[in-house]
């Protein structure tokens, strides 16, 4: 058996799931933002360490590893592993990439894209293809009906602002995606990012007062804790743009749902989108849906983003497969020292 370090902020249901995809060669302490005293303990006699997403690797853990022979960062964000001291120990870096992290990012674009475009409404009116807008003529290069139904306000995301809060791995594959659109990438987190990885993904830091007053488009990633329940109800809705737009696929309990339908049904927010909810599965008494229902720019969808189970469970087999190859001296994957 091989002993593995296992370091995560996500909760006991992920860790479980984490576990559970493990090879049964690896004997894994699971430690959830283990204090440093336990952590440097924990490595004494570990020989791989796994650093799920987040968390500061220095000169001091490495050094307190003797044994230690690769450091795996699940995620795409190294910047807080110290790869020189890795380098000089003989260790060995690698991330690996999160598929479902990556899905999340591709349905926040999918999210605005369809707000922007008032999806829902617009999709509503091919459907029905009501003789209300005219007579219908046969297209070709000079006859046509563009926006027959005289929509207004229909347009997309080519230079607006897009706010991230909660910005972490989700928020960073988002970055990437969105780069080459010609839009302005505000964030705020808790510990701003270096600037060498803030100038990578093309973002901007700004204080949580800026990121509402300035975001078309504000994209909730926030976490669950008891300091983020409902953090996000009727003070911020009204400090936020006029006509702003929020879509979420963080925590579904950081949203006041009531006071975020009231915000869309007053005209104050332009839409909302969103992927998981305060009661899940949802509730039939949730009041975005009576709006949704009526034809309001709200896109609701039963929190998939992360793509199907049976895929998400497959994919965390594969979060060992770096380990696997190194036991087996096999080529290594995403290798970074």
């Amino acid at each position: 058996m091989y002993k593995a370090v296992f370091t995560t902020e996500r909760g006991h249901r992920h860790q479980q799931t984490a576990l559970q995809a493990a090879p049964d060669t690896l004997d894994i302490i699971m430690l959830r933002r283990p204090d440093r005293t336990t952590l440097l303990a924990a490595l004494a006699d570990a020989e791989y360490l796994i650093s799920e997403r987040v968390g500061a690797i220095d000169a001091e853990m490495i050094q307190a590893a003797p044994e230690l022979q690769m450091i795996l960062r699940l995620g795409s964000l190294t910047h807080d592993i110290d790869t020189e001291a890795a380098k000089r120990a003989g260790v060995i870096v690698c991330r690996w990439p999160v598929g479902s992290v990556i899905r999340v990012a591709e349905h926040l674009v999918l999210q605005m894209l369809a707000l922007s475009k008032k999806l829902r409404e617009t999709e509503a009116i091919a459907l029905a293809a009501s003789g209300e807008w005219g007579e219908s003529k046969r297209t070709d290069e000079d006859t046509f009906a563009y926006n027959w139904s005289g929509r207004t306000e229909v347009e997309g995301l080519w230079q607006k602002t897009i706010g991230i809060i909660g910005f972490g791995e989700i928020g960073a594959e988002l970055a990437r995606r969105l780069q080459g659109w010609d839009v302005d990438v505000l964030y705020h987190k808790r510990r701003r990012l270096p600037e060498s990885v803030e100038a990578e993904l093309a973002i901007r830091y700004v204080d949580e007062e800026t990121l509402f007053r300035q975001s078309d488009y504000l994209v909730m990633l926030l976490p669950y804790f008891p300091e983020t329940d409902q953090l996000l109800g009727e003070t911020v809705f009204a400090r936020m743009k006029e006509e702003a737009c929020i879509v979420s696929c963080g925590s579904g309990s950081v949203i006041d749902e009531a006071a975020l339908a009231q915000a869309v049904e007053s005209g104050k927010l332009g839409g909302a989108a969103l992927d998981t909810f305060e009661w899940e599965p949802i509730r039939p008494d949730n009041p975005l849906l009576p709006l949704a229902k009526q034809g309001y720019n709200i896109l609701l969808t039963p929190h998939i983003a992360a793509g199907g189970a049976a895929a998400a469970a497959r994919e965390r087999l594969k979060d060992y497969t770096n380990i696997v190859n190194h036991i087996e001296g096999k080529a290594l994957l995403y290798r970074i020292a």
